[in-house]
């Protein structure tokens, strides 16, 4: 599928959960849950072309493997923090999404930080 595609099932799922709420609110919601699961599945089986490639410019280039892990970790918290946040701020619990998003940013801090003592010890190597 192409983006033109899984935007489509987005504003149809809407559309349609729009339509719901008048008669049953919660089939609406349940309705773009289920929309957001589709999307959000199908950009997980995307992550096999994102991760081939990373594999490729590792080769290329001499990366620490460390790193690359980091990044891929880093883009996935996000993306689960964001996906999360946005269902609950949708269903009307705008508080616990903002707690999701919070303690994502958090997540993403602390799994940087092998990375940025590597860059203040590369640092350190070139001030002394």
């Amino acid at each position: 599928m192409t983006v033109v595609s899984i935007a489509v099932v987005g504003i149809v799922s809407v559309l349609l959960a729009v339509s719901l709420k008048g008669m049953k609110g919660e089939y609406g919601t349940f309705l773009v849950l289920a929309a957001g699961f589709f999307i959000f599945f199908y950009g997980v089986g995307k992550l096999t072309t994102i991760l081939d490639t990373m594999k490729e410019i590792q080769s290329y280039i001499k990366i620490n493997s460390v790193y690359l892990a980091t990044l891929v970790k880093m883009i996935g918290i996000t993306y689960i923090a964001e996906f999360a946040s946005g269902i609950c701020k949708d269903a009307g619990y705008g508080a616990v999404g903002t707690q999701i998003e919070v303690f994502g940013k958090l997540s993403v801090l602390a799994v940087s930080m092998p990375i940025l003592l590597a860059l203040i010890e590369t640092l350190q190597v070139f001030l002394s």
